[in-house]
This record gives C-alpha cells, sequence and structure tokens, in this order.
C-alpha cells in the first residue's frame, strides 16, 4: 500500500519538520497537492521580531519566541476547532519544537519565563499521525537560504545553523509521540 492510497485514512495529520532552510515548506505544499489536503503552515514572515532577531538575536530574542509560540499556539487552536475527519492537514511544523529555538537564545531566566508560558500554550496540542523530519548538512542549509533571498534570513550565523541541526537531531533521536 503506498502512502497516497493510505494517506486519507490513516494520515489525517502530517507534520513535515527541521532546521530552517532544508525544505519543509517546499515539502509540505507539493505533499497538499497530491493529497489535497490543508496546509497549516509556519507564518515567519508575519513576526514582527524576526529581522531585528537575526541583527542582534541577544536583544531580540525572547519576543521572537514569545510571537512565535503564541502564533503557533493559535494556529493549533484553529486547526483543533476545523472538522479534522473532512479533511487531511498537513503542516510545516510542530509546536513542540519551538522550545529548541527557545533553548539556543534565551538566557536562563528567560527560558524559565518561556517554560511557564510554553506550559500553559500547548496542554492540548493535537499529535500528528505522521511526522516527517528531513535533515540537511548545515552548508546546503546555507546555500539554499542564500538561494531563497529573504533579505533577514542572510544574517543567519553558521554556527547557529549547525547549533539548530545538532538540536533537532537530539530532538528527534528521542521522540516517540508519533511515527517518525
Amino acid at each position: 500500500m503506498t502512502l497516497e492510497s493510505e494517506m486519507p485514512n490513516q494520515h489525517r495529520y502530517i507534520v513535515v519538520e527541521g532546521p530552517i532552510g532544508v525544505g519543509k515548506s517546499s515539502l509540505v505544499r507539493k505533499l497538499a497537492d497530491t493529497f489535497g489536503s490543508d496546509l497549516l503552515l509556519e507564518n515567519a514572515e508575519d513576526n514582527p521580531f524576526i529581522k531585528q532577531f537575526y541583527q542582534n538575536p541577544r536583544q531580540f530574542a525572547l519576543s521572537t519566541q514569545l510571537y512565535f509560540l503564541l502564533q503557533r499556539a493559535q494556529q493549533v487552536q484553529n486547526f483543533r476547532q476545523s472538522d479534522l475527519f473532512q479533511s487531511s492537514h498537513i503542516a510545516d511544523f510542530m509546536v513542540e519544537k519551538d522550545r529548541l529555538f527557545a533553548e539556543l537564545t534565551l538566557n536562563n531566566d528567560e527560558l524559565k519565563l518561556y517554560d511557564q508560558i510554553y506550559q500553559h500554550m500547548t496542554v492540548d496540542a493535537p499529535r500528528p499521525d505522521l511526522v516527517i523530519y528531513l535533515q540537511a548538512p548545515p552548508e546546503v542549509l546555507r546555500t539554499r537560504i542564500a538561494r531563497r533571498g529573504i533579505e533577514y534570513e542572510q544574517q543567519i550565523r553558521n554556527d547557529y545553523l549547525s547549533r539548530l541541526s545538532e538540536a533537532y537531531t537530539r530532538f528527534f533521536y528521542h521522540y516517540d509521540a508519533s511515527p517518525l
């Protein structure tokens, strides 16, 4: 049995995850077109702090992370209110990954505050039926980021991409909440 024939019945909610530049959104759009699924997309460009974050990560880390957390929580809440039995959904993010970024960018006190808010915001996040984890070496991520040409992303440092890739690897090494 192929994924295409299985998806409508067994995979109502699929998440594609991985570091920035790995191709999550591109794959999600192709899968949604193939299966006629609804999209649930991360909207990084809507975050009013993201440009400043890449210019000055230390100063804008908390505001950037809290905005993403609140945005994702709202998207998940809207998703939960939709009729899950009427259509399949494919997302390019999972709420649980938000903490990876927080751990990389926040100081200890900020992380404690973030964790308190996170605990209240993610209590009822739906569990994906399937998670597709994409990986690529940091050099490939850098090339793809450069190619897509989003100005503020060009400031992402190579060491940040490496640390982010390692954080994803650790996270998914222990991940067992859904088939991976």
